[in-house]
């Protein structure tokens, strides 16, 4: 969705968690903590979809619109990014 809303077309690779595609020694390469998603930027490789997602904007985003500029307003983009992984999806977990 980030890469969209910055008009940015990713070459996508379906992952098959059930067949161990990230297990593969390829996979281990760009990820050796075997998790998805992953990006490979020109050989830059970032892990995790936060971290994708704020590189993607600080790079390539044409204004401050998606990922603002000033540290208060970051700071509650970041917060809002964290609860969603530190709280929301680990109290998910015990629902799926």
């Amino acid at each position: 969705l980030t890469a969209k809303a910055l008009g940015l077309e990713l070459e996508q690779k379906n992952i098959n968690l059930l067949a161990c595609d990230h297990l593969t020694p390829e996979f281990m390469k760009l990820n050796p903590q075997h998790t998805i998603p992953v990006l490979d930027d020109d050989g830059t490789i970032i892990t995790e979809s936060h971290a994708i997602m704020i590189y993607l904007v600080t790079k390539y985003g044409k204004d401050d619109t998606l990922y603002p500029k000033d540290p208060v307003q970051q700071a509650r983009v970041n917060a809002a990014l964290h609860f969603e992984s530190g709280v929301l999806f680990a109290r998910m977990r015990f629902i799926f």
